[in-house]
């Protein structure tokens, strides 16, 4: 219990000092590729609604899946947090919309 206890206050005192901006032995590792298509179905989403839900061209999205473009490095960070939690970023970028579903289902 005590190496459980210890790693974990370990793991928060590194983020606490990458959040106070010491970025010295950290760096961000993201995927050469990112499966689009999959992430989109995964979400049941049309190519249309993706790319307005998430702020992506159409184009971008189509190409993309057709494998005529790869994301660039901001994009496949932004698609890799989409993957794992769609949500977090839809209500980031839709306030009202999420406040407004909220108000609904509770009233």
């Amino acid at each position: 219990m005590t190496k459980l206890f210890d790693d974990l206050k370990a793991g928060l005192e590194d983020i606490d000092r990458f959040l106070g901006g010491e970025t010295a032995g950290f760096k961000v590792t993201l995927p050469a590729e990112v499966d689009v298509k999959s992430i989109r179905k995964r979400l049941k989403m049309t190519q249309s609604r993706f790319s307005d839900t998430f702020g992506f061209s159409l184009d971008a999205v189509k190409h993309w899946e057709g494998g005529r473009r790869t994301p660039e490095a901001s994009a496949r960070a932004f698609l890799t947090v989409i993957a794992r939690n769609p949500s977090a970023v839809i209500e980031a970028l839709h306030p009202k919309r999420v406040h407004r579903a909220a108000s609904l289902k509770q009233g």
